[in-house]
């Protein structure tokens, strides 16, 4: 659906352009839009390199597990149905750091493998989420962030006067949106069983 409406905006903009005569206002348009996302991508690949090397770096020095351990009775309380040293946990507890140092893009990785994990443990029908998917899910789009680099990174690339300003109102409105999150999924999770009875 959104695909429709880009596609109709990109038209209707074309046809009013041609129709004031101004056809060359469209492809300049393109071109500077096309030239700002590629320096902005190439910008953003160096802090999301940087912010993957050290997850990989924390991953293989053991931070993980130490990170699990740390956070396990969270992780049991929030996912009491996920075996203690099932990988899906692993997986969720890297998922959520990234997204805590504001790294959407590096979330995505482990997110996917989380829920991958999470559906091995699934034994109902495949195609049905169950509860501890739905909880990962609610968790994974709303995640408390700390540090938003990605964009504390835009930020400094578009010449800001205080580029980390936003970080006390992004933990306000993360922790915020976060534990509506948690709150609803629990609610959401007590009327299905209610239901199921």
């Amino acid at each position: 659906m959104v695909n429709y409406i880009w596609l109709g905006m990109i038209v209707f903009s074309i046809l009013v352009a041609g129709a004031d005569g101004r056809i060359e206002v469209i492809t300049r348009a393109a071109l500077e839009g096309a030239n700002n996302a590629v320096k902005t991508s190439l910008n953003l690949i160096a802090i999301i390199a940087f912010w993957l090397g050290i997850m990989r770096l924390a991953e293989a020095a053991g931070l993980v597990r130490a990170l699990a351990r740390l956070v396990r009775p969270l992780t049991r309380l929030l996912f009491p149905g996920v075996p203690k040293e099932h990988p899906a946990l692993g997986a969720v507890i890297m998922n959520l750091s990234a997204n805590i140092l504001g790294l959407g893009n590096a979330a995505t990785p482990m997110g996917l493998i989380a829920m991958q994990e999470l559906q091995k443990l699934n034994r109902g029908d495949p195609k049905t989420a169950t509860d501890a998917m739905c909880t990962f899910l609610a968790l994974n789009t709303s995640c408390l962030t700390l540090i938003p680099s990605t964009i504390i990174g835009i930020r400094l690339m578009h010449n800001s006067a205080d580029p980390a300003a936003i970080v006390g109102t992004t933990i306000f409105a993360t922790a915020c949106g976060m534990s509506v999150a948690i709150l609803v999924d629990r609610v959401m999770r007590f009327i299905y069983h209610l239901r199921g009875r």
